[in-house]
């Protein structure tokens, strides 16, 4: 009777004995060694998913910002292209965007697509022509300059890449070729000069590093045959997200000018690419959390069927129905706990070092993991957003509590008499 009476006093949702006896159960004895190896694997499972899902986030998260970052850095964050002949009047152009809310800077610039080559080294480049009193206000590049020799008026600034593909260093000279050159009775002549190194900026991104070169404005109007024009200005803002407002400002002043567009325009697949990869891997990464709750079905279900016994007697000394599905809900909800837990810890751990442990692999291994060439990055991203940290810790926990649901309350089902009986 002071059993019962102990027991019935229980009126806490999760009463101290059903604990203790939830916790024994996790315990591995002889006789259930393999139902407790199931248990771990449940946790094993979870714990990898829920770290792989943080990781996969954190590096697709990286992508996009790492990306975005310095895609905006370098470039306009809206756009203005001269329809067919070039813009002549920019610098009035220029002064009235300038007085545009949220607007930093507004530089005019051109663009052409040439050939570069040094000793018997050749490749094909974008040039892009601006003042360069305005590198400062494109921050990618000022920030990544490796010397600030670009007071040179006819200076060319070339990236890392470029530079090492080329084997030029400051103070040599690169041979610009264009098919755009001048006429003759026996047709079209290449325009071709060189000019002096003064400048090598390295952003990190491969794309940029091995096929920009940055040209003085007056000098590039001079060998595109210009005369004072240009055929682009950039535009940068302070907040290139709230972007719409200065959008319409821009179309009402260029109207007939030239098209305008934004970042979000010149990179919508990119980006799109991005977010609908980054969904597809939270899809199938979260199958391993799935097929980890299923397991937590598995070994509650063998559990209960071993402890049968025990479950009898807990009845019959006074314990309800509610009591035998707690005590099961326990068990299964803590592997789910602890190994959701595990998994953020692993996750959070392996994003902060990830490029260190790249670098490691691709040293035992002998092979390159994450090729700049490839990814356009020159080292391996991973953000890890708060918000998206929730989402995957909450669907965790969740699949692990409706998945110790079903055993649960099977075991509250046990007939005690029947049970006894057979013993």
């Amino acid at each position: 009777m002071d059993n019962n009476a102990q027991i019935n006093k229980q009126t806490l949702p999760f009463a101290s004995f059903e604990w203790k006896i939830a916790f024994r159960y996790l315990r591995s004895k002889k006789k259930e060694g393999f139902i407790s190896i199931i248990s771990l694997f449940s946790l094993i499972g979870i714990m990898l998913g829920v770290a792989t899902l943080i990781i996969v986030l954190a590096v697709m998260n990286g992508f996009r910002s790492e990306l975005l970052d310095k895609i905006l850095g370098i470039n306009g964050h809206i756009t203005i292209q001269s329809y067919g002949s070039d813009i002549d009047r920019y610098d009035e152009i220029r002064e009235e965007i300038g007085f545009i809310d949220n607007v930093y800077s507004v530089v005019p610039t051109i663009y052409s697509q040439v050939m570069v080559s040094s000793g018997e080294q050749t490749a094909g480049a974008i040039i892009k022509a601006i003042n360069y009193t305005d590198i400062e206000r494109v921050p990618k590049i000022d920030e990544s300059l490796t010397i600030d020799r670009y007071q040179d008026k006819e200076g060319l600034l070339i990236g890392s890449g470029m530079a090492r593909s080329l084997m030029l260093g400051l103070g040599d000279s690169l041979t610009l070729i264009s098919p755009k050159g001048s006429q003759t009775p026996f047709g079209t002549t290449p325009r071709i000069k060189s000019y002096p190194i003064t400048g090598i900026f390295n952003i990190g991104m491969s794309e940029y590093d091995s096929n920009f070169v940055y040209m003085p404005l007056q000098e590039a109007q001079k060998y595109f045959n210009k005369k004072n024009k240009v055929n682009t200005i950039e535009v940068f803002l302070d907040n290139p997200e709230q972007i719409d407002l200065a959008l319409i400002k821009i179309r009402e002043i260029v109207d007939g000018v030239g098209y305008v567009s934004s970042w979000r325009d010149q990179n919508k697949t990119f980006f799109t690419a991005l977010e609908v990869e980054r969904d597809l891997m939270f899809i199938i990464v979260s199958l391993i959390v799935l097929v980890a709750g299923l397991n937590i079905i598995s070994s509650l279900i063998m559990l209960v069927k071993d402890k049968n016994s025990d479950i009898a007697i807990l009845r019959t000394i006074g314990a309800s129905k509610n009591s035998i599905i707690r005590i099961f809900f326990i068990t299964g909800s803590f592997i789910g706990v602890a190994g959701t837990t595990l998994g953020v810890i692993i996750g959070i751990l392996f994003c902060q070092n990830i490029d260190a442990i790249r670098l490691f692999i691709s040293k035992i291994t002998g092979t390159e993991l994450f090729s700049p060439e490839m990814y356009y990055l020159a080292k391996l991203p991973a953000e890890i957003d708060n918000y998206e940290l929730l989402s995957v810790v909450t669907m965790a926990l969740s699949f692990s509590i409706l998945a110790s649901i079903y055993p649960s309350w099977k075991a509250s089902k046990i007939d005690p008499v029947e049970v006894l009986r057979n013993e």
